[in-house]
């Protein structure tokens, strides 16, 4: 008997022995389960002050939008060795305004007369261009320059701003054409190649068109012509703004009449002004208006011009 009441005790023991171990078991898991997830807690938390230190949380910041800058290329592989570049630095290289118009505006003297020749330059369809223009008349760059050349058959130009007046002068710099009039189709004639382009490739560059002239694809510099009667072109000009009548068109006519005369003073289509003319100051300023009336050249199916109005003279 006694020794079943011994037995009896042991398993009461050996039951309440296994119950408390359980607990312990439990409290156990308990603890490891809540020191994990401090850990846990305190591995996030470092994490996340590490990214907020390297400023992860932060708004992204703006990025410069480079999309519409200007790039300013070297005139010549050494601009400063050549004599008909004239040095006076490079336009910013961002922060140029693409929207709205700035007024141009030309003081010219002539034995044809003088007066003063307004333009509208259209920013946002030529902001390099606006760009360049503001930056050189800052800093007086056409003051005192000659108008070198005058287109009077097939084509009606009146061509300035090179420092030299020779029709190789500009700045050190160059930049990208832009605003360029589209090009003509391919001929669609019974006989001919549709993928051909037409043999006369021009199109017509409105009278009051300002536009820049340049030898070469993307070279623009400081030359620009004043196109003083509608005249058939190549779409190779970046076309910047326009003169409107009764704002100077009337002197440049004056001029033009007088005719153009070559290096032996004898008459032609394509030479010098007769009557000299001379750009005695070049201003730009902003004239905070909507663009607009700057020309769209179209395309035109007269003979290829007799001369374009490239950098040359």
């Amino acid at each position: 008997m006694a020794s079943s009441k011994t037995r009896q005790r042991k398993l009461a023991r050996a039951k309440i022995e296994r119950q408390m171990a359980r607990r312990a078991a439990r409290v156990r898991r308990r603890r490891q389960t809540w020191a994990a997830g401090v850990v846990g807690l305190v591995v996030v938390l470092g994490i996340a002050g590490t990214v907020w230190a390297l400023g992860g949380f932060s708004s992204p910041k703006k990025t410069e939008d480079t999309a519409g800058a200007c790039l300013w290329a070297p005139a010549a592989p050494d601009p400063s060795a050549s004599s008909n570049l004239k040095d006076v630095g490079t336009p910013p290289k961002s922060g140029e305004p693409h929207s709205g118009t700035e007024t141009m505006t030309i003081n010219l003297g002539s034995g044809s007369g003088s007066g003063t020749v307004v333009g509208s330059i259209d920013v946002a369809k030529a902001p390099c261009t606006a760009a360049s223009f503001t930056y050189l008349a800052g800093r007086h760059f056409f003051d005192k320059t000659t108008c070198h050349r005058l287109t009077t058959a097939t084509t009606y130009l009146l061509q300035c701003g090179d420092p030299t007046g020779t029709g190789q002068g500009g700045p050190t710099y160059t930049f990208a054409n832009e605003n360029v009039p589209a090009a003509p189709g391919p001929s669609t004639g019974p006989s001919d190649d549709p993928s051909a382009p037409p043999t006369d490739a021009t199109v017509i560059y409105p009278r009051g068109t300002l536009a820049m002239a340049s030898p070469t694809t993307d070279a623009n510099g400081s030359q620009f012509y004043i196109v003083y009667k509608d005249s058939p072109l190549p779409p190779n000009y970046t076309i910047f703004g326009t003169v409107t009548q009764g704002q100077g068109l009337d002197l440049i006519d004056k001029i033009a009449a007088a005719g153009a005369v070559d290096n032996q003073g004898k008459p032609t289509g394509d030479g010098k002004p007769k009557n000299p003319v001379t750009i005695a100051s070049l201003t730009v300023t902003k004239a905070g208006a909507a663009p607009g009336g700057t020309p769209s050249a179209s395309g035109a199916a007269s003979p290829s011009p007799s001369a374009s109005p490239s950098a040359k003279s």
